[in-house]
């Protein structure tokens, strides 16, 4: 196979290497950053959507609705703000960071009107993510790596949203695949290292990410690691779609995964048994990034970077982990306190270890 440009064996290999020799640190929460900002309307839409009008696209945008609160636009009207949050986190011992892009697809973008800057929204959060990440990396010596990130959108292929109506769908595996694939050429064209289809609660919509990616891996003659990471959604031990982590994970396992884990809607204490339960089962690398706690009254959340810590060490000490990160409620100040508990603690020994990239 010719060497293709968006493709970098050398990270790849990095990667890997760096995967055997210790527990790696992905970064914490994007959106608990953003609100520390205080940010109003006129942050989200710049210069580019003040008027409610794309003006680079010659496109309406928006359509007269609030864009506050659509935090992967910020990567187009204040990149700035997003890279500096990246910059804080990697600073604080990250080993990789997860682009801006969580809801960068059409199916969440058009709840803002903004279906038609998914591709661009995708390229720009990985260039950023890119861009910080080679900056850090030059002055310390240590890679940095990109997670491009591939959310679940807000809408769920398996379950009806009318109990009315059990059988009803708002939308479709097709639908959901193309916006996937369209978000993946431009997290592929950004520069990112690893795709990781994060924050699942539908198994149906992740198969049609890892469909989407791999139709995009084929049409290009090339592979990028793959991560995979579900929610657990409250104490069933189930994900939104009724399955346990062990059989998550025999239903995304054909995907080759770098990595399974869990992130979200728990804080690490009640994550504890079903990170345990992927570590007895998965034949590839095993990642966890826990909420800070849960929720208080006011939604936010209480767990300290030192609580999170103390229970993330034991995590690592009971040889569960390969990477471990923060998820809702976590700041630079918690992955610095992660990143010193699990430092000298060996990794998880996969099973098996598979081929990740051609």
């Amino acid at each position: 196979m010719h060497a293709l440009p968006w493709l970098h064996p050398d990270r790849v290999a990095s990667l890997q290497a760096a995967l055997r020799d210790r527990i790696l640190v992905i970064d914490g929460a994007m959106g608990t950053m953003i609100q520390r900002h205080g940010l109003d309307e006129a942050d989200y839409r710049g210069e580019r959507f003040a008027s409610g009008y794309d003006s680079q696209r010659d496109t309406p945008a928006g359509g007269g609705r609030d864009l506050k609160g659509n935090n992967d636009l910020l990567l187009l009207t204040r990149p700035d703000l997003i890279a500096g949050i990246h910059t804080a986190y990697l600073e604080a011992g990250a080993d990789l960071v997860e682009t801006n892009t969580f809801n960068a697809t059409a199916v969440s973008q058009a709840d803002y009107g903004l279906e038609h800057l998914v591709r661009e929204l995708n390229f720009e959060g990985a260039r950023v993510a890119r861009a910080c990440c080679d900056a850090v990396a030059a002055r310390d010596g240590r890679p940095r790596f990109v997670i491009g990130v591939l959310g679940p959108t807000s809408r769920t292929a398996s379950i009806s949203p009318d109990v009315n109506d059990p059988g009803f769908r708002n939308t479709s595996f097709d639908e959901l695949r193309d916006t996937y694939r369209d978000a993946i050429e431009g997290l592929i064209e950004g520069g990112a290292d690893a795709l990781m289809v994060e924050t699942i609660f539908d198994t149906l919509n992740a198969k049609a990410a890892l469909y989407a990616i791999e139709e995009a891996f084929d049409a290009r003659g090339g592979r990028l690691p793959v991560m995979i990471s579900g929610t657990i959604t409250d104490a069933s031990g189930r994900t939104l779609s009724g399955q346990t982590a062990e059989a998550f994970y025999a239903s995304v396992a054909h995907g080759r995964p770098l990595s399974v884990g869990l992130n979200c809607a728990l804080g690490a204490k009640d994550l504890r048994a079903h990170v345990d339960t992927l570590a007895t089962v998965a034949d590839c690398h095993v990642s966890a990034h826990p909420n800070a706690g849960l929720p208080n009254a006011f939604g936010g959340y209480d767990e300290t970077p030192e609580e999170m810590a103390s229970v993330l060490r034991e995590f690592a000490q009971s040889g569960l982990l390969n990477l471990v990160g923060g998820c809702c409620g976590t700041t630079p100040e918690h992955i610095r306190a992660i990143a010193d508990a699990v430092a000298g603690v060996p990794p998880r020994r996969p099973h098996a270890t598979q081929a990740l990239a051609a």
